[in-house]
């Protein structure tokens, strides 16, 4: 067992952190995390055989230990988009030598995963498709233009509150320009804001913990909230659809999607859709988790990481 670690240079002043783990000879897997600007997981690995799997991951641009950060309100974000991320992907595996992987992706990072396996349908021999959210137009007005606001009016009044009142016509736009004032105090307000907010939708889970996102230290925050805002207010630069439309690209893949049941993030509706336009995805629903860890989620990731291994 090695590990290794790296800064690629991708480019565009961009330094990306990446770290390998497991056997350098296994099956290549990437981990793609959520967010997005969430930062790889301190603890993924656990219900990964070392011993099968080769496992990559990095920070994707302006998060965790790549530079620039996005915690510093001077940080150009114009270079941060979904096309520039699947460029990232592809040249890290030219760096590390990998013909082909297995992708696994969780919340935003399955969107990214999917586009990157639609775009790159040669480089992917399997899906792990977890908290599975596509980040469109539809996906977006749900969870940051007033879709949930249904179910959470109070938590929703305060989230656009922190804005000017005209800029609470699209919030993450306003947050996006909120997160670069000057005033790193009130950066701060607005990302806790956020934050406040992304708890309010995961607050109903049956096993979820509170203040998921407000856990997060200072930098992390800022950086998680303005990446966040960033994706949300361009519909994370995807076409509505595009993704669903692109499905039958994704023949002769097959792969695997896990959902809770309860997740009010990214609601179980376009999982389903989705798994009918995709003849080797699976769909696997938990009736007892939501956008938040369980038992049996973990064990369901167990079991399809077995699956590809």
């Amino acid at each position: 067992m090695t590990d290794e670690e790296g800064w690629l240079d991708a480019g565009d002043g961009q330094r990306v952190f990446w770290r390998t783990s497991g056997n350098p000879d296994g099956k290549p897997l990437l981990v793609l995390h959520g967010g997005p600007g969430g930062g790889m997981p301190k603890d993924f690995g656990e219900p990964v055989d070392q011993q099968r799997y080769r496992i990559v991951r990095f920070d994707q641009r302006n998060c965790g230990r790549s530079t620039p950060h996005a915690a510093d309100p001077g940080t150009d974000l114009s270079w941060n988009t979904t096309d520039q991320l699947l460029r990232d992907i592809e040249m890290l595996r030219e760096h590390l030598g990998i013909e082909r992987w297995v992708v696994f992706g969780s919340s935003w990072g399955s969107a990214l995963a999917l586009a990157y396996a639609e775009q790159h349908p040669d480089r992917v021999t399997g899906l792990i498709l977890l908290l599975f959210w596509q980040m469109g137009r539809v996906e977006v007005d749900w969870l940051y233009r007033g879709g949930l606001s249904i179910v959470f009016p109070e938590q929703w009044q305060q989230f656009i509150d922190i804005l000017p009142v005209h800029e609470r016509v699209n919030p993450p736009a306003g947050y996006a320009r909120l997160l670069t004032h000057p005033d790193r105090e009130q950066r701060m307000r607005a990302a806790t804001g956020w934050a406040a907010w992304e708890d309010a939708a995961l607050s109903l889970e049956p096993a979820g913990r509170r203040n998921h996102y407000r856990r997060e230290q200072d930098d992390a925050l800022l950086a998680f909230a303005r990446i966040c805002a960033h994706y949300a207010a361009h519909d994370g630069w995807l076409e509505p659809g595009a993704l669903l439309r692109d499905a039958h690209r994704l023949a002769g893949i097959p792969g695997v999607i896990i959902h809770g049941r309860h997740d009010l993030s990214c609601p179980l509706g376009p999982a389903w859709t989705f798994a009918q336009a995709w003849p080797e995805g699976e769909l696997v629903v938990l009736d007892d988790a939501g956008h938040q860890g369980t038992p049996s989620m973990g064990k369901e990731i167990g079991l399809a990481l077995e699956r590809f291994a």
